[in-house]
């Protein structure tokens, strides 16, 4: 238990975050389309050596979660990720779930599968060097949407993984993310959000799950894409602010947020807004980003090898952005530090 403790806090620990390096194939299918590269074995394990190796990058970044393909591959130098990892002072994460889908009956909703030999892959994943786990539930704001049903299910999915990992000797990385994909105004996240963050801790507390050994990766409360009114980084940081207090005990090691689909400079902004805010919480709050991290360096690599020492130029750069957002010291003016 104390090993899952001083986990946890290095975790969030001041300045730090996670970057979430697990896409599956058809996700990173998608990414490799964007920059006109083939998705492979080979392009895969290089394009995660470019993040894995970046020099300094366990400055700003304190935890990498993989995807099962990643965990088992090596660096082009023949040290395995999980080894390489540690050795630059990142904690190895791994992704558990096996992906959302169509819940039956309930039309728009989806469910996280994955809970059948959990505990078995948990063991071997232990065994290979991860330290932290990640499960992602996706919930869906629409006509009549989220249902009951739909928010039991996953609350309840959430809570047996947490529960199988901590029993396991890994940090669980709780996520239930409420898309921000429609047309929804911030105040239909806020109430979404907070009645998912309810659902989610009572079936963990119902489980017995250990919450100083537990980090929370959530949303931003965030108006959808499509609303016509989007509102201020100071507005999001206030109402993101607002629904944790609500919703998220006191006793949680750390809250992390995911980007959802916002660009890199604003999620660092909202990031920044929240710990510039004059108020005590109980948690950290950083960062767990997959794409606002890693875009600006995947446009640059494009596939190409002679790539890499920008790409990872740029990958430091958002890592120490978003380090400094964990502190509420970002200025958008070190955005041009990178063409300096």
């Amino acid at each position: 238990m104390s090993d899952l403790r001083q986990t946890a806090e290095a975790l969030v620990a001041p300045g730090k975050g996670i970057l979430a390096i697990d896409e599956s194939f058809p996700s990173i299918k998608k990414r490799f389309d964007s920059i006109h590269v083939v998705s492979s074995e080979e392009t895969r394990r290089a394009y995660r050596d470019l993040l894995i190796t970046t020099q300094g990058i366990g400055e700003y970044v304190s935890g990498m979660i993989l995807f099962d393909e990643t965990l088992r591959q090596s660096t082009a130098a023949g040290i395995p990720f999980a080894k390489a990892l540690p050795d630059a002072g990142v904690i190895t994460g791994i992704k558990v779930d096996q992906g959302a889908k169509d819940m039956p009956f309930l039309v728009g909703e989806k469910i996280t599968e994955g809970l059948d030999g959990l505990r078995e892959r948990l063991i071997e994943y232990r065994n290979l060097g991860a330290r932290f786990a990640k499960w992602r539930a996706v919930i869906t704001i629409g006509n009549g949407i989220p249902t009951r049903g739909c928010l039991n299910a996953n609350a309840s999915a959430l809570a047996r993984y947490a529960a199988l990992c901590q029993a396991e000797g890994l940090v669980p990385i709780v996520e239930p993310e409420v898309l921000m994909d429609a047309d929804n105004p911030i105040e239909r996240c806020y109430e979404v959000t907070e009645a998912t963050l309810r659902r989610v801790f009572q079936n963990l507390y119902e489980q017995r799950v250990v919450l100083e050994h537990l980090i929370l990766k959530t949303n931003m409360v965030i108006a959808g894409k499509q609303c016509p009114q989007q509102n201020s980084v100071e507005e999001v940081a206030e109402m993101t602010v607002r629904c944790l207090y609500q919703s998220v005990p006191a006793a949680v090691a750390g809250i992390v947020f995911l980007s959802g689909g916002q660009k890199a400079e604003p999620a660092t902004a909202h990031l920044n807004a929240m710990n510039a805010m004059a108020m005590k919480r109980p948690w950290p709050l950083s960062f767990s980003y997959g794409r606002a991290l890693q875009d600006p360096a995947l446009k640059i690599w494009a596939g190409k090898p002679e790539n890499v020492p920008a790409a990872q130029k740029a990958l430091h750069h958002r890592a120490k952005c978003n380090g400094l957002a964990t502190l509420g010291k970002y200025t958008p003016a070190m955005e041009q530090q990178l063409a300096a």
